[in-house]
């Protein structure tokens, strides 16, 4: 073969070998990560602009070459280590270093930066390494526009470097075989370091050929490097896939950097994001070659952002809940109110009970309601009493079957003797919901729930539970489902955790569980496997059944020992203000109105008569009723201040240290509270 065309064939591999080798420098360069790689001996093989940046090294050590005790001896000579003799500080990390060991290690810079830095061996000796900034998250936007820039001027500048180094290889003489050697070594290292880095980078042509994808693309996609390169975007990734993205491929091949992001789903059944930038190879006569493409996984950030959107959604619908509490419960107080008397004027009417017994019913529907709008919203604090859990089970079983499909069967096993558990019942109810609906979605194809309730004593060795030794009740949750691996159940009540497809759950139900299960004074525990379901089960306190309220005013003139004071009430609504004063009547006590709190404290302050203070906590004007019960126990420390309360945010502080009537409340539930009252005295 003439000597020519042998020289010829050498350049055009050294050609590509060259145009290989700019290409993988170019991406490295432009990682967010430093990158260096040491030989056998400890001398620097390659680094980029990034790590001398994140150490603050000098450019001149960053020549090919350096040793590796050079770098550690300028930091330890800069106080990088901390206090402590230099030397030995080189000694013993320059001796660490020569294990050749992986490594993932995290340390703080003495301007206050975290780096992770992470150390993989090389075949035939040496070692790679990747440093991470994790105190650049914030500046990811900024830093990834700044990438895309430098991207597009290194594919131009390395396009007529590459163009320059043809035309010298073109005269190269018999040394042409030694540099392709080279060539080919710094080829296989520049692809293991790119094989190592945490992006996703590939090139493709005009005809829509990948002709390079390092392994972190191919990983993305679950398929191996050669079932990409030399292929169509289609056949190696799928139809669905390049119907997704032909639009920005052709868009990108115009001439036009174009950066979209797209979702894949995998075949566990998750989704996974990514965020790509397609950056064109355009030839010096201005003829688009191909594209590379640089790509990161955004799975994590998007799942926070959705999260963070879903935590958004509760908190408006917290706040439209508190802001709806009140004037539903000042509606209900008149319902109430009104319907009682009726009920009390007409008790031996049956026709006129067969109206009012519903109306009352429906009306007490109303105020539970109310309760679990806030409690759903978080507005309303735990309100712990005896609960039945059979009566709750019963309750709750018809909710549960319309919230369960078909091919689901339900039962429940309940122990002869009456369970009552001290807990918020209105939390329970949440609580057992969000169990058999987590147990609904491991059934997919039908199964088994079953409710269960017993009675347990538990001792110190069951510390496990970290509750104290005593008598608890115990709900159970089982379903016949596809179960949990071990890992699953370490994290299953973690907030945000979830094994559903994205956007089918926010993460947050089983931690809720969790969390009213300890502030009840109880735990949440799981026992599940694959394949064999699963059974959640709720400890809480055991407790006596409350006695029914029977406290009624004596209605001889006379309440504690003492007559009934002339009372101050004071509300805004003129419904509720009537219905209440009716009430205060009927029970025998004489009553003054006042429609807010500014009008009110001036009686207060002016009529000596007042014995007893009924005020709404929220109304208009300068003074609330937190504001008015402080201001009238200043001037009357023998008044007695009881306080409503339809809704209230702020009801804490200074109204903690009075007695409080929620809204809507009977004639009975006001009998009893101002019983009480009255026997009691006043607080200073």
């Amino acid at each position: 073969m003439p000597q020519a065309i042998v020289v010829a064939a050498d350049a055009e591999t050294d050609t590509c070998l060259a145009q290989r080798g700019a290409m993988l420098l170019a991406g490295l360069d432009l990682l967010n990560q430093g990158v260096t790689v040491f030989d056998a001996d400890l001398r620097l093989v390659a680094c980029n602009q990034r790590f001398l940046q994140l150490l603050d090294f000098p450019a001149a050590l960053g020549q090919v070459g350096t040793p590796f005790e050079a770098f550690i001896r300028y930091n330890a000579e800069r106080g990088e280590y901390g206090p402590g003799d230099a030397q030995q500080q080189v000694a013993e990390r320059v001796a660490l270093a020569r294990r050749f060991e992986p490594h993932d290690t995290e340390r703080m810079r003495p301007d206050g930066s975290v780096l992770r830095v992470r150390g993989e061996p090389l075949p035939g000796g040496g070692f790679i390494s990747l440093y991470t900034d994790k105190t650049e998250q914030q500046a990811y936007e900024r830093l990834l526009q700044q990438q895309k820039q430098d991207l597009e001027w290194h594919v131009g500048a390395r396009t007529a470097e590459l163009e320059a180094a043809n035309r010298q290889l073109r005269e190269a003489d018999a040394a042409n075989a030694q540099i392709t050697a080279a060539l080919r070594r710094s080829e296989e290292r520049l692809r293991l370091i790119t094989d190592t880095i945490p992006a996703l980078i590939a090139y493709f042509d005009k005809d829509h050929i990948y002709r390079y994808a390092n392994r972190g693309y191919a990983d993305w996609f679950g398929r191996r490097n050669e079932h990409i390169v030399g292929r169509h975007i289609e056949a190696a990734l799928g139809s669905k896939f390049y119907a997704a993205v032909v639009g920005y491929v052709n868009e990108a091949l115009s001439g036009k950097q174009i950066t979209y992001e797209y979702s894949m789903d995998k075949d566990d059944g998750s989704t996974i994001f990514a965020r790509s930038t397609l950056v064109p190879e355009i030839a010096a006569d201005g003829q688009v070659l191909g594209c590379f493409v640089l790509s990161f996984d955004i799975t994590e950030q998007t799942q926070t952002q959705a999260a963070l959107v879903q935590a958004q959604k509760m908190e408006a619908v917290g706040q439209l809940s508190g802001g709806m509490a009140h004037d539903f419960n000042n509606m209900l107080t008149v319902v109430i109110g009104n319907l009682a008397e009726l009920q009390s004027r007409h008790q031996h009417d049956a026709a006129v009970r067969d109206y009012l017994d519903p109306a009352l019913q429906a009306a007490e529907r109303g105020v539970a309601l109310v309760h679990r709008l806030l409690t759903f919203a978080r507005q309303q604090p735990l309100a712990p009493r005896a609960v039945n859990i059979a009566s709750l089970f019963q309750d709750m079983l018809q909710l549960i079957r319309r919230s369960l499909p078909e091919n689901i069967a339900v039962s429940t096993q309940l122990p002869v003797e009456a369970l009552h558990a001290l807990a918020d019942p209105h939390q329970l109810e949440s609580a057992i919901l969000n169990l058999v609906l987590n147990a609904r979605d491991a059934m997919g194809e039908g199964g088994q729930l079953t409710l269960a309730a017993s009675r347990i004593t538990l001792t110190e060795r069951d510390s496990e539970l970290h509750l104290q030794p005593g008598n608890y009740v115990r709900l159970e949750v089982r379903d016949s489902g596809s179960g949990m691996s071990q890992e699953v159940q370490l994290r299953v009540f973690e907030p945000f955790f979830t094994t559903k497809r994205f956007g089918s759950g926010s993460g947050l139900g089983l931690a809720m569980v969790y969390g009213f299960a300890r502030q009840s004074g109880g735990a949440v525990q799981v026992a599940s496997a694959p394949g064999q379901g699963t059974v959640f089960s709720l400890y809480l306190p055991l407790t006596q059944p409350e006695a029914a309220l029977t406290g009624r005013l004596n209605f001889s003139g006379k309440a504690g020992g003492r007559e009934r004071p002339l009372v101050l009430l004071v509300e805004d609504d003129p419904d509720v203000r009537r219905v209440v004063r009716l009430q205060l009547t009927g029970l025998g006590f004489p009553v003054l109105e006042a429609e807010s709190g500014d009008e009110a404290a001036v009686m207060v302050a002016s009529i000596d008569d007042i014995g007893l203070l009924l005020t709404d906590i929220v109304m208009p004007g300068q003074l609330d009723g937190r504001a008015l019960a402080q201001r009238a126990r200043q001037l009357r420390p023998k008044m007695r201040i009881v306080l409503m309360s339809g809704y209230d945010e702020a009801g804490r502080g200074a109204a903690a240290n009075f007695p409080k009537l929620e809204k809507p409340f009977t004639p009975a539930q006001l009998a009893a509270l101002l019983d009480e009252v009255m026997l009691c005295p006043p607080q200073p």
